[in-house]
């Protein structure tokens, strides 16, 4: 992404909803499919940091993030020594060294993600998670995704078939920010008629960002055991064959 967008994240990702919101539902889903209480986790692609500290609640944390302001942001964040290099092969991560590992909002800048996906399975631990989330919905692309250097929206099906062609096995996968799902897809629409440039990462009001929090943080209630059919994003945990 640019330097732009990575400073942008840096100074709402604290409190903006979409953010807040999605922590919840992350965490939500690391409780339910954690595979034993206390895990040794990896972050790909942690940014500027905005996730370490929900994650250190489960165990010991690592990260990778190949943005060198990005990097310094999140290591002094969480006291982190993030490892710098781009998947699939300019980082060297132990075999079977990982209880989960996490790609958030990560895989759709990856132009191999086939690849990166393989390489990764066999980073996890025997019985060990990877843990997905990427934007849904291609039909659904904007100059948001193009300012945030996306080179894919996912369908579900898409999402499953290159887990699997990668080795894995999908335990859970689900549409998430369903709540929503309505008026983002109709402000994406206004946004292809009218020709609006850049990402829909605007601070809103402060009466509105906490509303827009509770109600898609509300979704961390049953994202663990529900498959939501529609929504702005997918989530997906998924085992190695």
């Amino acid at each position: 992404m640019d330097r732009a967008v990575y400073d942008r994240m840096a100074s709402i990702d604290a409190e903006h909803w979409w953010f807040v919101a999605r922590r919840r539902i992350v965490a939500a889903l690391i409780g339910r499919f954690a595979p034993r209480p206390a895990m040794r986790l990896l972050e790909v692609g942690c940014g500027t940091g905005s996730n370490l500290a929900m994650l250190s609640r489960f165990g010991h944390v690592e990260a990778i993030e190949p943005d060198d302001g990005a990097r310094a942001i999140a290591a002094g964040r969480s006291g982190i020594a993030i490892r710098g290099g781009l998947l699939p092969d300019g980082v060297d991560l132990p075999d079977a060294g990982y209880d989960m590992i996490l790609l958030l909002d990560v895989l759709e800048h990856i132009g191999d993600d086939a690849a990166t996906l393989r390489l990764l399975r066999r980073k996890l631990a025997p019985g060990g998670r990877l843990m997905l989330t990427v934007p849904a919905g291609p039909w659904m692309w904007s100059e948001h995704d193009v300012a945030h250097h996306h080179h894919r929206r996912y369908t579900a099906a898409q999402l499953r078939t290159v887990l699997e062609a990668a080795g894995f096995r999908v335990i859970h996968q689900s549409h998430y920010n369903s709540l929503l799902y309505v008026p983002i897809a109709a402000a994406r629409l206004i946004g292809k008629m009218t020709r609006r440039k850049g990402g829909d990462d605007a601070m809103p009001a402060p009466w509105l960002n906490r509303l827009l929090a509770s109600v898609f943080g509300s979704e961390a209630h049953w994202i663990a055991r529900v498959r939501m059919p529609f929504g702005v994003s997918l989530a997906a945990v998924a085992v190695a064959r």
